[in-house]
């Protein structure tokens, strides 16, 4: 699989290259980071002391030329302009960028009737794991349990909540027949009276450098389900992506996520 970065010098572009660089069936064909990085011109492998023979270059025509996939964890803004550029070039993608509106999630939706995408809120196999157990759960405690998702990331994140704790909310939300725009709460504060039974609380942390916490609260009386999932590490974000990369093989367009991926739908 001849795979091109995005913002391949950032702390999650790091994690990706290492993870390509160390797949038997996977090789790196492009580095790709915004004008202006410092990192423009090194080779993608300098992090690890280590050479690839792949340049980081700002320029989409020369990071895509020899790759079949893309591999985006950027943001949304910088997403959409890879997603024309992949359209254009027969690029299949992989999306683990989070933070998009409505139009963006269109216009994914239409570049995928032209291209395969993988678009997930979380490339972790553990935390599709999780969201398979939360549509379970959600669907015994349909009554009389509270819903509360918290969720807390290192300091540099931009997006709030995470796209995975929408994700999660999404999951309980079509599980219990409720449209998660008007049921979710995204803050308290003052005298908010009695808490709406059909809602679904979010929380968010934000501070040092937590790879990812979520956990999904059922509070019911006399009892609470807590369902969990804590990153350690980035890897198993990069790691799920290579798998989300070899699904789209055999396929010439169309539109996926994890679950399609790991075969949980």
């Amino acid at each position: 699989m001849k795979i091109a970065i995005a913002g391949a010098s950032g702390r999650m572009g790091h994690m990706l290259v290492e993870a390509v660089l160390n797949h038997p069936e996977a090789q790196l064909a492009g580095a790709l980071d915004i004008p202006g990085s410092p990192a423009l011109g090194r080779d993608a492998a300098d992090f690890m002391g280590q050479r690839s023979g792949v340049t980081i270059t700002a320029d989409l025509d020369a990071g895509l030329r020899d790759a079949e996939y893309l591999i985006d964890f950027t943001r949304p803004e910088g997403t959409l302009k890879h997603l024309d550029a992949c359209v254009a070039k027969g690029v299949k993608l992989i999306i683990g960028t989070t933070g998009f509106d409505d139009a963006g999630k269109a216009a994914i939706a239409a570049a995928a009737q032209k291209i395969g995408i993988v678009f997930a809120p979380n490339m972790s196999v553990g935390v599709n794991a999780v969201f398979k157990l939360l549509d379970v759960a959600a669907r015994i405690l349909n009554q009389g349990y509270d819903i509360e998702i918290i969720e807390a990331h290192h300091r540099h994140k931009v997006d709030a909540p995470s796209g995975t704790a929408l994700g999660m909310g999404q999951v309980v939300a079509n599980a219990l027949g409720r449209d998660l725009k008007q049921c979710a709460v995204y803050g308290r504060e003052g005298v908010t009276g009695e808490r709406d039974p059909s809602t679904i609380g979010f929380a968010t942390v934000r501070g040092g450098d937590v790879v990812g916490d979520h956990t999904v609260l059922f509070a019911g009386i006399g009892e609470r389900i807590e369902i969990t999932h804590k990153s350690s590490s980035r890897m198993t974000y990069a790691n799920g992506s290579l798998r989300a990369a070899a699904f789209l093989r055999d396929k010439p367009h169309g539109l996926f996520d994890m679950q399609d991926v790991l075969g949980l739908k």
